[in-house]
């Protein structure tokens, strides 16, 4: 066996398409897949492999389009309302109900509303009618030969209701791409394998992961018309990996492996696929993403992507997806953009095209993208995700305010109706979004997390609509007032209580070092998490700290910074921090100890312009909501009992 290592060499975006093409064509090339027959109600979404034709005519017979009496049309000539004419029924005039076949001898039907009947063998009518009036001729729809769908065509359910209109009980499509999906790495573990453990009083061993990757590639695959294997975790062998591919290269057309794609000491999918065919590329100049292989295996297109769930997920998108569609004979469609203004400066780097995932929504006549966090393993960047900008690979970034192409993910009616908040992080604020959805309000709320100060900024620059702010005036010991007044001057703004809320130590279950006080900050051996500069959380710290005399680089920790208060709770419960300064609703979520040290206002500042729109208005109606407000003192730590009152800043 091959003990050849492969090393990552970036290649441009359109220079690796161009490579993985002509691997493939040295290989056979692609080619629409075989054919098969199958039920119609099998067959919405497929795509048609020939051309299908006219079984018959529809309707296939003469047949009357509504309720009355088949005539011969020249027989009601002069009919009116004041001079009606009087009919033989059999002979001249026959009753029929929409849809039954015309008797012989007649070309009309006499509307129901235009016929008296006079006795058991004679009717009056009122109108006359011309030939063919009131009948669906034979053919009307449909005539027997012609084509009904061409080739190539994803099926509709109108098509299908057309195609057994024309007589037919089946339909032959081109068979959907199977692609063979196969998780990689020692550490992972099934969400079925977890689950069991679980409920056996066995939980995760530090080190293991949840194999989720191939659940979004399998659903990607489903959504561009493939048929996806999930196949089981191989472990990082060389020989368990080469037997799971060569098995799976028997019976599909793609062969997918997730992980061990780099090149560290246990990544071996290079190798393999060397082995067993090409390969064309290892490594392309895009972030997140750029450990990727493309190459061929057995005569098949074979594709390593990288582990992290950003990256396997932008790379499928960028090779696999064009592919498949092509293996389906079509060409993938595009999807809509729009041209939005970044809501914060965003630095890239040279030789690379970046793709970041945005949020979108509409603020004061202009589409804001708000970036959301960039790391390739932040799986929720994906679910929160209603764009993708790409910075090209030559570009150092964008400006705050630059205008970028965003390709949409989400529908644009959705992105309109989209309520943007920009500041500082509350689980509340968690808790409206999930409350205006279950409401049925027609709104959504994005919320990007830039703590308090930033929220102000982003008001200021108007890329947000609302911004949660909880800014201590050490002088008046007041609340966010004077930073609205200094940093938003001609702006009137209305500062909406949301609740009070306790900040205070997140430490392990128990407080095993028995930490009460910010003394207990300095103490060696304790370790803190902090937030990040312009956070309310922040600012609350370094006016006590000054209070109270203490030195905070005498704090271990205290450079270290998060930005929300459940990334400071993760961080202690990982053990990489002994302390952080959070909510409790934070350290409730993550089954850590509260011990709460001040009581804060935390509000939502909001331009009245905004506040008294029409788009707000289920967010106004919310915050008097009895279920709301009962679900944030749920969370733990807060007092809700001013929730919706306005505060006046001037």
């Amino acid at each position: 066996m091959s003990r050849r290592r492969y090393y990552l060499e970036d290649r441009a975006l359109d220079e690796a398409i161009a490579r993985f093409e002509a691997a493939i064509e040295r290989a056979g090339g692609i080619h629409p897949l075989d054919s098969e027959t199958i039920p119609l109600a099998e067959a919405r979404g497929r795509i048609t492999a020939v051309p299908v034709w006219a079984a018959r005519s529809a309707p296939h017979y003469h047949a009357a389009a509504m309720d009355g009496i088949a005539v011969r049309a020249a027989a009601t000539t002069g009919a009116t309302e004041s001079s009606p004419l009087t009919l033989a029924l059999g002979s001249q005039a026959v009753w029929v109900d929409t849809g039954d076949p015309m008797p012989p001898d007649t070309d009309a039907v006499v509307m129901a509303e235009h016929v008296q009947t006079l006795d058991d063998a004679t009717v009056a009518i009122t109108a006359a009618v011309a030939p063919w009036q009131h009948v669906r001729p034979l053919g009307e729809d449909i005539v027997a030969t012609e084509l009904v769908i061409p080739e190539g065509v994803p099926l509709r359910p109108v098509d299908l209701g057309a195609i057994a209109a024309a007589g037919h009980a089946t339909v032959t499509v081109r068979r959907r791409p199977r692609v063979a999906i196969i998780p990689t790495g020692t550490e992972l573990v099934t969400p079925e394998a977890v689950a069991a453990r679980e409920a056996a009083g066995q939980p995760m061993r530090a080190g293991e992961i949840i194999e989720f990757n191939s659940l979004i590639l399998a659903g990607m695959v489903e959504e561009w018309g493939g048929q996806a294997t999930r196949l089981p975790p191989v472990p990082d062998r060389q020989d368990l990996l080469r037997a799971a591919i060569t098995s799976a290269m028997a019976d599909h057309d793609v062969i997918v492996i997730n992980a061990g794609s780099s090149a560290g000491a246990e990544d071996y999918t290079a190798t393999v696929l060397a082995d067993l065919g090409e390969v064309a590329v290892h490594g392309v100049a895009i972030r997140p993403g750029h450990p990727v292989i493309l190459g061929v295996a057995g005569g098949k297109p074979a594709l390593g992507l990288p582990g992290y769930p950003v990256s396997a997920a932008l790379t499928a998108d960028l090779f696999l997806r064009p592919l498949l569609y092509r293996l389906q004979g079509l060409t993938p469609p595009p999807r809509p953009q729009v041209t939005a203004a970044i809501s914060r400066k965003l630095l890239s780097p040279l030789g690379e095209d970046e793709f970041v995932r945005v949020t979108l929504g509409r603020v004061d006549g202009r589409l804001i993208a708000a970036p959301l966090m960039r790391g390739a393993g932040v799986v929720m960047s994906l679910v929160r995700a209603d764009g993708v900008a790409r910075i090209p690979r030559f570009s150092e970034g964008l400006h705050a305010g630059s205008e970028v192409m965003v390709e949409l993910l989400r529908d644009p009616a959705e992105i309109e109706s989209t309520i943007i908040a920009i500041g500082s992080h509350d689980l509340a604020l968690d808790l409206l979004a999930n409350h205006l959805r279950r409401a049925g309000a027609g709104r959504r709320l994005s919320s990007a997390n830039v703590g308090s100060l930033g929220g102000l900024m982003a008001l200021q620059r108007r890329d947000a609509h609302l911004a949660g702010v909880h800014l201590l005036d050490e002088e008046t010991g007041e609340y966010n007032i004077s930073y609205v007044r200094r940093l938003l001057p001609d702006e009137e703004i209305v500062l909406v209580h949301l609740a009070y809320r306790d900040q205070g130590f997140l430490v392990a279950p128990g407080n095993p070092l028995g930490l009460s006080s910010l003394r207990d900050l300095v103490r060696p051996g304790v370790r803190f998490v902090n937030r990040q500069r312009g956070s309310g959380t922040r600012i609350l710290l370094d006016y006590h700290l000054r209070q109270e005399g203490i030195d905070p680089g005498a704090i271990a920790g205290y450079q270290r910074e998060e930005f929300t208060h459940m990334a400071v709770a993760a961080a202690v419960q990982s053990g990489a921090a002994n302390v952080g300064l959070g909510i409790g609703a934070a350290a409730r979520a993550l089954g850590l100890t509260f011990i709460p040290l001040f009581s804060e206002c935390y509000e939502l500042a909001i331009p009245r312009r905004h506040w008294e729109s029409e788009l707000l208005a289920p967010l106004r109606r919310m915050l008097f909501d009895p279920t709301y407000r009962s679900a944030v003192e749920a969370l733990g730590g807060y007092n809700v009992a001013r929730m919706g009152e306005e505060v006046r800043v001037s």
